[in-house]
Formats: structure tokens, C-alpha cells, sequence
């Protein structure tokens, strides 16, 4: 399925110019590397397991700021003019056979928000890009050249290493997305780990949740013998097994303790009343919510009166984190194939079909065509179209 299977044809050194222009840090940062691969510094196998796989409140935030993206209409537009028949239009549609464009873009947004990493590999054929994979975060690692930008990508699976070189002229084969890292020069930084103690906390309360049902009728405490001496191996070992059989376990939850012979239960552990348990767990609910950019109320945390409905918060996902983050992706997507198709290009966000944002776009074109002050043109403008068509010329 990958191409990294396939042997790697050799690239045509292109000459560097006499003069080009570079950052006075690039130096730096090449000597800091010294071209040595270097792994992403984050432990995406942890943020995936934990923060992913075994926590609801993150799972369903992902899932809610991937489907958005994924299910994102998109208008590919040449100079501000929308284009139709265009071949990026036919290879993002069915970037490979087992994949759509949803699909793409769910993996992409998913592998950002997860490990704050996305790669791409295009597969040329003759030189036309035929295929678009979407490669692992963590079985790459960049390959600074001399100038600290990435020459190349290492792809390691199973013990076997390919490296991929970039083209430095042209289309690069790899795209890599990153998110705003202010410790690192060449990875993303991943929301999830913004959250990383929230997390561990939810997921703390939730396993001490399930030891508590677990242990229910054998509460943390202390049996106290008040008679004379002390019990006997035979006593003791009798008692250990009976309070085992017919106390511990969430089958016997709610039996009563009955003591004899001078014995006396001592409770020693706070209860989760105590603790505010359930206020603790949902703040940190609400935390992985904020980090990932998801009100709380789409996720049902209790307590949360940010917004007045839920319709308000669904807007506000769109608008605060699916919208930006499908321009992020679509400019970069463009940037990735502006050497073949020209810088003009430009895949932008259909927002007159979101569904979500339905009653705010009705409200902009009200005002808008009531701005008598507006030429028709600007007013196109204004709600994100372009000049009219005059004899076939325009949009």
C-alpha cells in the first residue's frame, strides 16, 4: 500500500545557485543537528493509548474535530476564481484506491491533534503525482540537510529504515504539518499533551472508580481486636478468607459487616464525597475539553454554562477550531503543489454548505444585501465569491 515498499529511484543533483537567501540561524540549527535523524521528541505510542484509545472525553473531542474537518466542503479557486475539472480537484477526490477525501483529511486532522505531526507521500508516476499516503507520525523522523531545513525523512517499520529524500527543487515527495512548537525546530507540539495531567487524573479517577466497585464491601479501613492477646495464624487466616468470600467484589456490595469476638471496624479512608471525587473529574474533563478546542457542552460535562445553548457551541467549534484548521490543512495542501500548478492556487472552506453555520451565513447575506452602499461585485466579495461572470470571464 505504501510506497516506501517500493525501491527509491535516484534524484538528479540540481546545482545551488551562487547566492541564495537562507536565515543567519539556519547554521545553527544544522550544527545543532549535525544531519543526524532525529525521532519526534514526543511519545505519541502514550498520547495515542492513553489519551485516545482509554479516555472517553478525548476520544469524543478528537472524533468531533476530525468528522468536522473530514466532512468540510472544499472549493479549490485559481486567483479568487473557483476551478472545476482541475486535476488536484480529481487526486484529492481519490487521493489512493482505499481512501477518499474525508477519510484523508480525518487522518491528517487526527494525527495533529494526537501527535501534532501529519505526513503526506505523493507517488508520481512519470512525474504526475498519481497517489497521496498518509504515513504514521511516529515511524518518521527528519533528516536536517546543511541548511536546517529537512533533506530527507526516515520511515522505519518492522526494523527496516527507508529514507525519502526531498526533491530541494520542485514538489517535495513528503508534506509534513506541524502545529506551533516553541521548543522545537522541527515537530509540532501536540494538544493532547497540553492535557497530559488532566488526563492522567480522569483517568486516575475512572480506575479508582472500578477498584472501588471492585472492593465495595471491603472499604479501606482497619479490624481491631480488643480482646486479650491476639488471634491465632488459624483466626486470623479464618477471618482473611471470609471477609474475601463474602464481602469483597462488586456482587457483594451492601452487605452488612458483622463482628465478633472484640473486633472493631475502623474506617481509615476518605470517601469520595470527601475528596469532591466528581468535581475534581469533571474539571479535568473540562481541561481536555480546552485543549482540544471543544466546548464542554458538546461532550455533556455537567456544569458548564459557557454558552447559552447548544447550537451557540456548535458554531463555536466550527468556527474556533474545524474552520482553522481546515485552512491550515488546504493552504498547506496548495503549498505542497504549488511547483507543479502555481502559487495561485488555493483550496479553501465551502462555508455556504456547512450546516452548522446555515443561520449565520442567512444573517450575512441579509446585511449584505441590504448595504445599498455596495457594488454587486463587492458585495460577491463580501460573502466569499468572486466577480460576477461577464461573457464567460469571471466567477
Amino acid at each position: 500500500m505504501f510506497s516506501f515498499l517500493q525501491p527509491s529511484r535516484p534524484r538528479p543533483t540540481v546545482p545551488r545557485p551562487a547566492e541564495a537567501k537562507a536565515s543567519r540561524t539556519a547554521a545553527l540549527v544544522a550544527l545543532l543537528s549535525q544531519g543526524r535523524a532525529r525521532w519526534t521528541p514526543r511519545d505519541y505510542a502514550s498520547l495515542a493509548r492513553e489519551g485516545f484509545a482509554r479516555n472517553a472525553v478525548a476520544y469524543r473531542a478528537v472524533r468531533l474535530v476530525c468528522e468536522a474537518v473530514g466532512t468540510m466542503p472544499y472549493v479549490l479557486q485559481e486567483a479568487g476564481r473557483d476551478l472545476d475539472g482541475h486535476p488536484l480537484q480529481a487526486l484529492l477526490a481519490h487521493p489512493h484506491p482505499r481512501m477518499r477525501l474525508p477519510e484523508l483529511l480525518e487522518a491528517v486532522c487526527g494525527h495533529l491533534l494526537v501527535a501534532g505531526n501529519a505526513y503526506l507521500e505523493v507517488v508520481c508516476v512519470e512525474g504526475v503525482p498519481r497517489e497521496i499516503h498518509v504515513l504514521r507520525p511516529d515511524r518518521m523522523k527528519v533528516v536536517p540537510g546543511a541548511d536546517g531545513w529537512p533533506e530527507a525523512y526516515d520511515y522505519t517499520l518492522d526494523g527496516r529504515t527507508l529514507r525519502i529524500p526531498q526533491s530541494g527543487e520542485g514538489m517535495d515527495t513528503i508534506l509534513h504539518l506541524t502545529l506551533f512548537n516553541p521548543l522545537d525546530d522541527h515537530y509540532g507540539f501536540p494538544p493532547l499533551e497540553a492535557a497530559a495531567q488532566a488526563l492522567d487524573l480522569h483517568n486516575a479517577s475512572g480506575a479508582w472508580n472500578k477498584a472501588l466497585i471492585d472492593n465495595a464491601a471491603r472499604p479501606s479501613g482497619a479490624l481491631v481486636y480488643g480482646g486479650t492477646g491476639s488471634l491465632s495464624d488459624d483466626q486470623f487466616e479464618r477471618l482473611k478468607s471470609e471477609l474475601e468470600a463474602s464481602f469483597q467484589g462488586s456482587a457483594n456490595a451492601g452487605r452488612p459487616l458483622l463482628l465478633e469476638g472484640g473486633l472493631d471496624w475502623k474506617p481509615l479512608a476518605l470517601t469520595p464525597k470527601d475528596m469532591d471525587f466528581e468535581a475534581a473529574r469533571a474539571g479535568a474533563a473540562r481541561e481536555i475539553a480546552l485543549a482540544l478546542g471543544v466546548p464542554p457542552m458538546l461532550l455533556g460535562i455537567p456544569g458548564d454554562a459557557t454558552y447559552s445553548n447548544y447550537a451557540e457551541a456548535n458554531r463555536a467549534l466550527w468556527r474556533l477550531t474545524a474552520i482553522p484548521l481546515a485552512r491550515r490543512i488546504g493552504a498547506a495542501l496548495c503549498g505542497w503543489f504549488a511547483p507543479l500548478h502555481g502559487p495561485d492556487l488555493a483550496l479553501v472552506p465551502d462555508l455556504d454548505q456547512v450546516e452548522a453555520l446555515a443561520q449565520e451565513r442567512a444573517a450575512l447575506w441579509s446585511r449584505v444585501a441590504a448595504a445599498d452602499f455596495l457594488t454587486e461585485d463587492e458585495k460577491r466579495a463580501a460573502v466569499g465569491y468572486g466577480p460576477k461572470r461577464v461573457d464567460g470571464v469571471g466567477v
